[in-house]
């Protein structure tokens, strides 16, 4: 079970199904923050483990950044500690980072992780997308 907190958000807790299929955070209002589904949450230990990110310090950066073929690229990748101004959420031990420009964009999303056949990837489910493009990673 992940929570998310921020310093002015309040937790909201996210479910499970028993396939691990599916996973939508439990609200049935509109989601506040940013949502990282529990799929997702063992990727990045995993891979802050492998690059000696320490999860006291540091933690997992999602971004927005102009270019791609729908205009906006997400962005994701690990920093060391926080800047100043960003909007911290704590997942159990994963922290994850936004700086306030990238927070417009991305309130409300889920990072969620899916694995098929073909790829092993990261997916953002942004109810602020009006459209995006075929990769998945850029949006408008």
């Amino acid at each position: 079970m992940a929570t998310m907190t921020d310093k002015s958000e309040q937790a909201v807790p996210e479910t499970v199904s028993p396939n691990g299929a599916g996973q939508q955070p439990a609200t049935s209002a509109p989601a506040r923050g940013i949502q990282v589904t529990e799929r997702a949450l063992v990727r990045i230990k995993a891979a802050m483990q492998k690059e000696g990110i320490s999860p006291e310090q540091g933690g997992l950066r999602l971004g927005v950044q102009g270019g791609g073929c729908s205009g906006l690229t997400y962005n994701i990748r690990f920093d060391t500690q926080p800047r100043e101004r960003d909007r911290i959420f704590q997942f159990g031990d994963v922290r994850v980072f936004v700086d306030p420009k990238s927070f417009i964009y991305l309130h409300g999303m889920t990072l969620d992780y899916q694995e098929t056949l073909m790829q092993q990837s990261f997916v953002f489910v942004n109810p602020n997308a009006s459209k995006s493009c075929g990769c998945g990673t850029s949006f408008s």
